[in-house]
């Protein structure tokens, strides 16, 4: 479900044209994203400047480090947007007959690439060395600090693209245009929400509330109300918060899709990176004990804003404006009602992400998670954000059955750039150790 071109307000209308004269095309993630205008136009703005404005790295170098991003999670559709842009502005198509034919200095950044993928709490100072000290090869940290937003931005681009079910465009291989369901065979890409196929049909979108058949939006809302309530008249201990955190991060492991059966990359995308057997593993697993990130310790706004402004000029202010406006974005609604503060749900969604990623803020109270979100959301959640590949239409339609298209896009926008932000913490962390 896209907006229609010929349908678009004003803003949208310019947006549409902006991504057109940049990308030389309208793709179908400025379709989907264009359902939020306020976030699209600065994204839009953000990845320009990182593939096409002045900057430490060249062009094809940029192209290049997005089809490595993107390959770690065999998202072909951006890898091949990137191919056809590398090709465009000179890049050496030997390179994309595999890592090991692109230049030493850029197979260097594979390491990075997987752990940031993948497991990004792993990331040293001793790993940024390494990158900053190889002799011929070596990247400057201006260079490295490009290359790193880059991988972030196109990571979480691939968990976007697989959890909205973004499917190529007419002209790209496998791609088709969006299409109107048949009743007969539904389609995949198909994303209008409230059809769903014949299975499907007689699952009813309420759930049981005390023996009473509540809609699941009026249980969400009853449930914020209550805890806005005692929030109000109390609140927790600094060591029952401690306890709280620890609690979700320990249930986050067992949150898993049920479809979770391993998918092999093709050949055509797992050439772009090396060790395809590297992926996801929880944060606190057993026999592993990784510290926990305390966000007072290091965070976006104290210390990564103002490293990423020093050695890439302007890009921390653009990335800094499309957290806010991810994190803030509200038009007051909730499915079919008006007038709803938000914001506890947003901050729930977003804390969540992070408490998967081991890192933990001192005034949140973890326990608010478990009561706002359920668990076909949580594994909708921690599949788009750690396994982006592995989304189906199935969790997609499970979780907030009443909830508009739109709304679930919303949320999508939220796990991309909660995830960034994960990401980009735990490497500016390490790069700032490495200076200091």
């Amino acid at each position: 479900q896209t907006i229609q071109v010929g349908n678009e307000d004003a803003m949208m209308h310019t947006l549409f044209a902006e991504s057109f004269a940049t990308l030389g095309r309208l793709d179908n993630v400025t379709l989907v994203m264009v359902f939020h205008p306020q976030y699209l136009e600065s994204f839009l703005k953000t990845q320009h400047y990182l593939l096409q404005m002045d900057g430490p790295l060249p062009l094809h170098y940029r192209h290049y480090i997005g089809i490595m991003a993107a390959a770690r999670h065999q998202c072909s559709y951006l890898v091949n947007l990137h191919v056809n842009d590398f090709l465009h502005v000179g890049g050496d198509p030997k390179w994309l007959n595999g890592l090991e034919n692109a230049p030493q200095k850029l197979q260097n950044l594979g390491e990075l690439n997987k752990m940031l993928a993948h497991r990004p709490w792993l990331i040293t100072k001793e790993h940024i060395e390494q990158l900053l000290k190889t002799e011929e090869n070596s990247w400057s940290l201006a260079e490295l600090i490009h290359a790193v937003v880059l991988l972030t931005h196109y990571h979480s681009l691939a968990s976007f693209t697989f959890g909205c079910g973004i499917s190529p465009e007419i002209d790209c291989e496998g791609g088709h245009t969006f299409r109107p369901p048949s009743v007969s065979n539904y389609c995949i890409c198909d994303m209008t929400n409230g059809y769903h196929g014949v299975d499907d049909i007689h699952a009813s979108p309420t759930v049981s509330v005390s023996g009473k058949s509540v809609c699941e939006v009026e249980a969400l809302m009853e449930k914020m109300k209550q805890l806005q309530e005692c929030r109000d008249e109390e609140e927790a201990s600094q060591e029952e918060m401690a306890t709280r955190f620890e609690r979700e991060k320990r249930e986050s492991m067992f949150v898993c899709s049920s479809e979770d059966e391993e998918s092999a990359p093709t050949r055509d995308v797992s050439r772009h990176f090396e060790d395809t057997s590297y992926g996801y593993k929880d944060f606190s697993r057993h026999g592993m004990h990784v510290p926990t990130f305390r966000a007072q310790d290091y965070s976006w706004e104290d210390h990564g804003y103002s490293l990423v402004n020093r050695l890439y000029p302007d890009v921390g202010q653009l990335l800094d404006e499309k957290f806010h406006i991810a994190y803030n974005l509200t038009y007051n609604t909730m499915a079919m009602h008006k007038d709803v503060d938000t914001s506890m749900l947003r901050r729930a969604i977003w804390n969540y992400i992070h408490c998967m990623f081991g890192i933990r803020y001192d005034d949140y109270d973890y326990g608010e998670i478990n009561q706002l979100l359920d668990r076909s959301f949580k594994v909708y959640i921690k599949t788009v954000v750690c396994t982006p590949e592995k989304t189906t239409k199935r969790m997609y339609d499970s979780f907030w059955r009443q909830f508009e298209h739109s709304e679930k896009v919303h949320v999508n926008l939220l796990l991309v750039e909660a995830r960034m932000q994960a990401e980009l913490l735990y490497a500016l962390r390490a790069i700032t150790r490495y200076m200091t």
